[in-house]
């Protein structure tokens, strides 16, 4: 058996109540005795780029007998969209991990005789349900691919620019001059799988989180007495008998500083937050020296560091290890504690064993039971970042410098995309120039930075010479 994998069972009676939860499973990749493995990858950084927009056409009617054609130059293609989807059979960002960059095609140029150019076409990113898209820079969100949120355009193709054509006038009959295709939009972002489960197990590490979640559910994660064994979460479907049951997931082993990143604790705690009811598994025998109280409070502290709204969540106490618990006049029970310390708060404590099972049964049906009084929408993330802002060009920087021979240099993102689609040999192009230094400021820094008339401006091997 593989490291931090998840194996379905398919066979037998539990394969009808399995359909139902059939977005967690890869169909068609079995393996030996009828399992499916399931692997996650939490997230994933990648760079998306949209299409960029055709240009333009310049060109005019030439045909015998008519010796003074007007133009002809068709529009250009729209670049195309990347888009999001959710992918029922998927559950791991794995993929990502091999393939970082995903551009999606540009516009064709227009071409002559009024032809359109072709569109690009559009990528669309299959990903898995639950995953959350984020600016990388800022670590705002772009969007949740949960819920009824299937499909997103997330990066807007560049609009194509129009022929000649357009630009005809009394005045102006033979424009040489067309419209650029609006520039490519381009984002790193991360992407986030947030496990989407009924139930999360939480608590410290080797207390016998992964041992109760195999004993429950089909789920067959790796078992061994070591810290840290899970690191990555896993799922089982937990089937009560007609058609009862729910989704519970083991969350990896948590520290104390999990909530200021120490160790993998934002990893970790993520997959939390869509979870509705939390089951804190506790050594009540202190096999290692722990004080099952003490890691309950400690865990609540993290959640609480994180995210408030976790540690409001429903919670069940799970004492584990009872069948090695050892009580004598001196040795208090360690249950009874653990019942004295949060029943009053509303906490149920169910001693369990998940080795032997015992009352692993009942505090199945009472957390069954405790999930129908708890909301059941899905937690969904709201969108914070701003796609608009997105590649702006006054948004992009710019420098003004005077080198050592007293020429003026200007240059940056912002200047290189400007003159990109601009055309200096026409009129209006160049009249779209002048407005541009205005308008973003350049004309004041040259100012400022000493100017004077008939000193010479360098922009990206262009030369010109100033005039107020």
């Amino acid at each position: 058996m593989r490291r931090n994998a998840l194996y379905y069972q398919m066979t037998g009676a539990k394969g009808e109540f399995l359909n139902d939860f059939r977005r967690l499973c890869c169909p068609g990749q079995y393996m030996k005795k009828g399992m499916v493995n399931i692997m996650f990858c939490d997230s994933a950084k990648v760079f998306i780029k949209s299409g960029k927009g055709g240009d333009g056409h310049v060109s005019f009617r030439r045909e015998l007998y008519v010796p003074a054609g007007g133009p002809d130059g068709g529009d250009g293609g729209r670049g195309g969209d990347i888009i999001f989807e959710v992918e029922d059979g998927l559950n791991t960002l794995t993929d990502f991990r091999h393939v970082r960059k995903y551009v999606a095609t540009s516009g064709q140029e227009g071409g002559k005789r009024r032809c359109h150019g072709a569109d690009g076409e559009d990528l669309v990113i299959k990903v898995p349900e639950g995953t959350v898209i984020k600016d990388f820079e800022t670590g705002k969100v772009i969007a949740d691919m949960s819920g009824e949120n299937r499909r997103e355009v997330i990066l807007k193709g560049g609009k194509g620019g129009l022929g000649n054509m357009h630009y005809a006038t009394s005045t102006m009959q033979a424009p040489k001059y067309a419209q650029p295709g609006q520039p490519a939009q381009e984002l790193w972002v991360q992407l986030e799988l947030k496990v989407i489960a009924d139930v999360g197990l939480v608590g410290f590490p080797n207390v016998g989180k992964s041992t109760l979640l195999s004993r429950v559910s089909n789920a067959r994660p790796k078992i061994a007495n070591y810290h840290f064994t899970t690191l990555n979460p896993h799922l089982g479907v937990v089937d009560l008998g007609d058609g009862a049951g729910f989704v519970m997931a083991d969350i990896p082993g948590l520290i104390e500083g999990a909530s200021e990143g120490v160790g993998l604790g934002h990893d970790f705690l993520r997959h939390i937050e869509r979870t509705r009811v939390l089951i804190h598994v506790v050594d009540a025998a202190s096999t290692e020296g722990r004080n099952p109280i003490d890691d309950i409070q400690a865990i609540n502290r993290e959640l609480e560091a994180y995210n408030p709204q976790l540690s409001q969540k429903p919670q069940v106490i799970a004492a584990n290890k009872t069948d090695a618990i050892y009580v004598d006049e001196e040795t208090p029970d360690p249950v009874e504690a653990l019942k004295a310390k949060f029943e009053p708060k509303g906490i149920k404590v169910f001693p369990i064993s998940a080795v032997s099972g015992q009352g692993v049964k009942e505090l199945l049906y009472y957390v069954n039971e405790l999930l129908k009084t708890v909301e059941s929408t899905p937690v969904i993330f709201e969108r914070e970042f701003d796609l608009s802002a997105i590649n702006v060009a006054s948004n992009l920087p710019y420098t003004v410098e005077k080198d050592e021979d007293g020429i003026y240099v200007v240059e940056g993102p912002r200047i290189e995309k400007m003159l990109g689609y601009t055309n200096l040999e026409s009129e209006k192009g160049f009249d779209f120039f002048q407005k541009f230094l205005k308008e973003n400021g350049i004309l004041d820094q040259l100012e400022k930075a000493g100017i004077q008339e008939g000193d010479t401006v360098r922009m990206y091997g262009l030369v010109f010479d100033y005039y107020k």
